[in-house]
Order: structure tokens, then C-alpha cells, then sequence
């Protein structure tokens, strides 16, 4: 629990998507979070950030983290270098939010959590889809009981948008959608049909100018008898494009919810139907069809913001995200095997 009343917050990571990061954090001001300090390796970027926003601005996380009072810190880099940058922040005993992808494979992911654990610091993984105005909503109506017990589901990202301008290190990838977007579509199944008892997995790589896969077709069969495709590719040809939305059909015992392209809903109970609009607003920082990300990430801060502040896990902590990354690799273990995967589990140490 944080005694002071503001929360300070740092940043390492000023690229591309960390953009919509130092804008939630700017909005979360008036909840008393204060971004004091941001980091870049690469200086401009790392200037440019602090001048805009208002914060110190440094080049060397280990100087920033040894100079500058921090709380929270969030980690916006690329995979790589988390399990070095929560190592920093654990010994510390720095709260860290790390961006998704937690890591590049399964045993990194486990050494962040375990370290975080052994130092006692907090820990909570980026993970935002859930955090969209659409995905509470959805998630509101099936705790409610409307469409009865949910049994059969398809969760859906397919886009042709160009994701390779913004960043072009995908395309020399190892790992890509799956990896990429498709981590995030599994834990929408997760948090919306429950646990995954197991899954197949097939793979294309559509695009002949990108190392690894563009496209993702998984069908996953849930702990309660649930089973959900799920989907994940940038080659997508259709018109409209439904970038960045995600798609679902939910089918229960009494009834269905379908989200469509626009954020619209539509919910069948009991015979009867009804629509409704279920996306956020414009916010003064976000633009279409970025904003349904960009709104995902300033709710996800909020929670990670109070959630801190209680002293309380996060919806998506360290530990709740290995459950997610699980079905990243076995996703990738079934695309190589042909198999069905069971998702592998960790327990803490004694």
C-alpha cells in the first residue's frame, strides 16, 4: 500500500505504442498518478517524451531508477528486455507493470515472476483487450446470467492493416501473431468461457515477405465443456476492415451475445433480442480506428493505478498472465505437433 497520496509514476519505453501509455498517464493525473520521469534509449525519443509530458527525462533506466522517486513503474519496451527491467525494478522493490508480451517464452515469463515474488514487489502484465469498453460490457452481460451458461464461443481479430509500418520489427519476428495479437484474443477466451483444459493450433504464414506466422486458427475446450475458436491474422482482404476490434459470438443455454464491427451488440435471452452501441468515446488524445485500443490502455492503467494503490493483485497480474502465456505455447507446440496441447501450469516455490 502507498502511503503518500500521489503516485509516482516512471516509464521506460518511448516508442511507438508507448505513446497511448504516457497519455493515459496524463489523464490519470487528475486521479493524483504524476508521471515523473520517462527513459529512451535513444535520446530524442526519451526528450521528446519528457518535455510533452511533463516528466525527467533519462537514457539509463538503472540511473533513472536510482535517482528518482518512483512507485509504479511501466515497463513499455519490447519483449526482450523485460526480464532484465523487472529484475531492476524487483531488486528495488519497485511496482512494475510490464507490456505484453510478458517475455519471449515461457521460461523468461516464470523467471520475472518468480524473481518478483522472492523480492516481495508487485507485479502486473499490460495486457489491455480485456480493458475495452466493449469486453466489460460483454463481460457484464454473461455474469448476469442473461444467455445462461456460455458453451460455445468465436473470438475473432482479422485484419489486413498494415501493423508492419508502425512497427517493422515484426516482420522479422520468430514468433508473430499468435505471439503478437493472438495473446490477447486468448485471454479474452480465458476471462470470458474460463480455463483451457486443452487446444489445437493451425498456422499459415500468408505473407512470403515476413519470417513467421501471420495467421492463427485455435480451437480451445474450456475446463467448464465450453469450446471457442480463436482467431488472430494480418492478412486479412475484406472490406471495411474491423481494425483494431475483435469480433465475438457467445452461444449459452438461454441465449447469445454477438459483437459486430462498430461495437455493436447484440444480446438474445429467453427468445427475445436487443442491440446496443458498446464502445467508448473519442478521447482528446485518441483517433479511429486507433481508439479502441488507445481507451483499452487508459482503463487498464486506471485498474493497474487502483488496484496498486489497495495493495491488491491486478485483474492481470504476473501470475494471472502465465496463465494466458500458456496458451501461447501450447498454441506453438500444437501448430508443430498437429496435436491437441494441454497448457502447461506453474506452481510457486516453496
Amino acid at each position: 500500500m502507498v502511503e503518500h497520496r500521489t503516485t509516482r509514476i516512471g516509464l521506460i519505453g518511448c516508442g511507438f505504442y508507448a505513446q497511448n501509455h504516457l497519455h493515459a498517464w496524463g489523464d490519470l493525473k487528475s486521479q493524483n498518478a504524476e508521471l515523473v520521469a520517462v527513459c529512451d534509449q535513444d535520446p530524442i525519443k526519451a526528450e521528446a517524451a519528457g518535455r510533452r509530458f511533463g516528466a525527467a527525462w533519462f537514457t539509463d533506466a538503472a540511473t533513472m531508477l536510482e535517482s528518482m522517486p518512483i512507485d509504479l513503474l511501466d515497463i513499455t519496451t519490447r519483449m526482450g528486455s523485460h526480464r532484465a527491467l523487472a529484475a531492476m525494478a524487483a531488486e528495488r522493490k519497485i511496482a512494475m507493470i510490464v507490456q505484453k508480451p510478458f517475455a519471449p517464452n515461457w521460461d523468461e515469463c516464470v523467471a520475472i515472476v518468480e524473481n518478483a515474488r522472492a523480492h516481495g514487489t508487485w507485479l502486473a502484465v499490460h495486457e489491455n483487450f480485456r480493458f475495452a469498453t466493449s469486453m466489460r460490457r460483454v463481460k457484464a452481460v454473461l455474469d448476469s446470467g442473461a444467455i445462461g451458461d456460455p458453451n460455445w464461443a468465436r473470438i475473432s481479430f482479422r485484419t489486413g492493416f498494415d501493423v508492419y509500418l508502425g512497427q517493422p520489427y515484426l516482420a522479422q519476428e520468430d514468433r508473430l501473431v499468435i505471439l503478437d495479437v493472438g495473446i490477447h484474443v486468448l485471454d479474452l477466451a480465458r476471462w470470458l468461457m474460463g480455463e483451457v483444459a486443452h487446444l489445437s493450433c493451425e498456422t499459415q504464414r500468408r505473407n512470403p515477405n515476413i519470417k513467421a506466422e501471420d495467421t492463427a486458427t485455435m480451437i480451445l475446450k474450456h475446463e467448464t465443456g465450453a469450446v471457442s475458436i480463436v482467431e488472430a491474422t494480418y492478412e486479412a482482404r475484406r472490406i471495411p476492415d474491423q481494425f483494431p476490434e475483435t469480433l465475438v459470438e457467445i452461444e449459452g443455454t438461454k441465449g447469445s451475445i454477438i459483437v459486430t464491427r462498430g461495437e455493436k451488440m447484440v444480446v438474445t435471452t429467453q427468445g427475445l433480442s436487443f442491440e446496443e452501441n458498446i464502445g467508448g468515446p473519442l478521447l482528446s488524445w485518441t483517433s479511429r480506428p486507433w481508439h479502441v485500443s488507445q481507451e483499452a490502455v487508459l482503463h487498464t492503467n486506471a485498474h493497474m493505478l487502483t488496484s496498486f494503490r489497495a495493495g491488491r493483485d491486478a485483474e492481470t497480474s504476473g501470475v494471472d498472465n502465465l496463465k494466458t502465456f500458456a496458451l501461447v505455447e501450447a498454441a506453438y507446440e500444437s501448430a508443430v505437433s498437429h496435436a491437441s496441447v494441454k497448457p502447461k501450469k506453474w506452481s510457486p516455490k516453496a
